[in-house]
């Protein structure tokens, strides 16, 4: 037991560490970008503080900035009492102001802006890091195959539901090429494309088209989601297709008197394909007291196996096969990896205010869910990390330039609107304004974090010390996490 405890206690430090150093690494550089323009623009800095609210350890430096890491760390600000009053926030200024010459339009756009840019190109570095070392993703992560079709869904009242996909009639091995016309490249297009869809029908039902390729005719599929699900998101009851591999064999048990060996693939259970182990486990439930016959590939040649009928797979669970899905290592362009996690942040935020959108602010994550995201990529591995940092920074760019206030892009509205009419805007406009936003922004953070990040983090438990111990998975978790 106490063998088992240091190395669970050293990881689970090792990964809050990585929480710490990246999701607080990603709020500094956004704070730097502000801080290096203002300084290069001759715009006065007073203040450089990650958190807000009383300082926890607080520096003076001989360019007379005061540094700060501060109590509670949900964001963080550089002072700018030239630019912008945010007295609620980041504390009342004490600089004297009297004989400066105003800040023109160009350098406050400037200054506003450096922060999301300074979150881009940090994304970008990481995206550089992952293209050099490659991701290593597994086959159902890059698949756009139909690997099953489920017989039904079942809703968050309890009831099942026949599934839409079968209804509509997709089939296992079908190859999705496009959803709701945008082209797919991986699963997690899929998904992401499904869950974020807008498509209703005339009665208003959420629905979408699948372009499908089948036996080398295209297909258009239309579909009629359901909400299903703990998050309540829109679902069709697909799984991905992908290689299924035997990982080991169990001695002397049904499957290796068939002469099943490790790395052996699965092709086909009783003269049907296997794309993945849904369909295999079915054909072996099936099976009953009858001899299954499956064919595999093993070094390049195909052979069939006969898994003996004495036994079956009641006798022995799997049939004493473990079984696994292959993985290759990627190397995907950063610029296609910056491209698609703006893609996909664009989506996100579009959904959030769509009139036919099911994405709410329940399907958001706010600070405690990010730490816990990125806990969960630590245990996977440095470059789960870097992704996962990758999407948060873009995430904190685009966010931080929309027109609102308190927001950089806030900021940046104001800032031209005074310029259009030609002198700034009232400062108690602007500090009115502000302050109402920072209530919003702040009672928006708590409804997250209390109906979105607490539930799913509860949930998530749950199911962690309701899952029985697996001698190997059937499907190795891919360290991908995205939404």
């Amino acid at each position: 037991m106490a063998t088992d405890l240091l190395p669970s206690l050293l990881g689970n430090l090792w990964s809050i560490a990585l929480v710490v150093l990246f999701f607080g690494g990603s709020i500094f550089v956004h704070e730097l970008g502000h801080f290096l323009a203002a300084r290069r623009r001759g715009v006065l800095v007073e203040r450089f503080s990650i958190g807000f609210g009383p300082p926890l350890w607080s520096w003076r430096g001989r360019d007379g900035v005061e540094y700060r890491i501060a109590w509670f760390p949900l964001g963080g600000y550089v002072l700018l009492p030239e630019l912008a009053d945010l007295g609620a926030a980041e504390g009342p200024s004490r600089a004297d102001l009297s004989g400066r010459p105003p800040v023109t339009y160009g350098t406050r756009m400037l200054v506003f802006a450096a922060g999301a840019a300074c979150n881009l190109l940090f994304a970008f570095v990481l995206a550089v890091l992952l293209w050099s070392l490659g991701q290593p993703m597994s086959s159902d992560v890059l698949s756009t195959r139909i690997g099953h079709v489920a017989p039904s869904l079942k809703l968050p009242d309890g009831r099942e539901v026949p599934s839409p996909a079968r209804e509509a009639g997709l089939e296992p091995g079908d190859h999705i090429r496009r959803i709701d016309g945008r082209p797919v490249a991986a699963w997690i297009d899929i998904q992401n494309s499904l869950i974020l869809g807008t498509g209703r029908d005339a009665s208003g039902r959420p629905q979408v088209v699948f372009t499908v390729e089948r036996a080398g005719r295209v297909l258009e599929v239309t579909i009629h989601p359901q909400l299903a699900g703990d998050e309540r998101v829109r679902r069709v009851g697909i799984g991905p297709g992908f290689e299924l591999l035997v990982h080991a064999v169990a001695a002397d048990s049904p499957a290796a008197r068939a002469g099943f060996q490790p790395e052996d693939e699965i092709l086909q259970a009783d003269g049907r394909p296997v794309w993945s182990d849904v369909p295999f486990r079915a054909a072996l439930a099936a099976a009953g007291g009858r001899e299954l016959e499956v064919r595999v590939r093993r070094a390049g040649a195909e052979r069939v196996l006969r898994l003996p009928a004495a036994e079956g797979a009641a006798a022995v669970p799997g049939a004493g096969l473990s079984l696994k899905t292959g993985f290759q290592t990627v190397h995907v362009s950063p610029f296609r990896q910056l491209g698609d996690a703006i893609g996909w942040t664009y989506r996100t935020l579009l959904s959030l205010v769509h009139p036919r959108s099911d994405i709410g602010l329940d399907k958001m994550s706010g600070p405690v869910g990010i730490a816990r995201v990125l806990h969960s990529a630590a245990e996977v591995g440095l470059r789960a990390v870097f992704l996962i940092t990758l999407l948060l920074n873009v995430n904190l760019a685009l966010f931080n330039l929309l027109p609102i206030p308190v927001l950089d892009g806030g900021h940046m509205l104001f800032a031209t609107l005074g310029r259009l009419r030609g002198r700034p805007l009232p400062a108690s406009l602007i500090a009115g304004a502000q302050s109402v936003f920072m209530v919003v922004l702040l009672s928006l953070v708590a409804y997250v974090t209390v109906f979105s990040d607490v539930p799913r983090t509860l949930r998530e438990m749950r199911a962690d010390r309701a899952a029985p111990p697996a001698a190997a998975p059937a499907t190795p978790a891919a360290p991908v996490p995205a939404r």
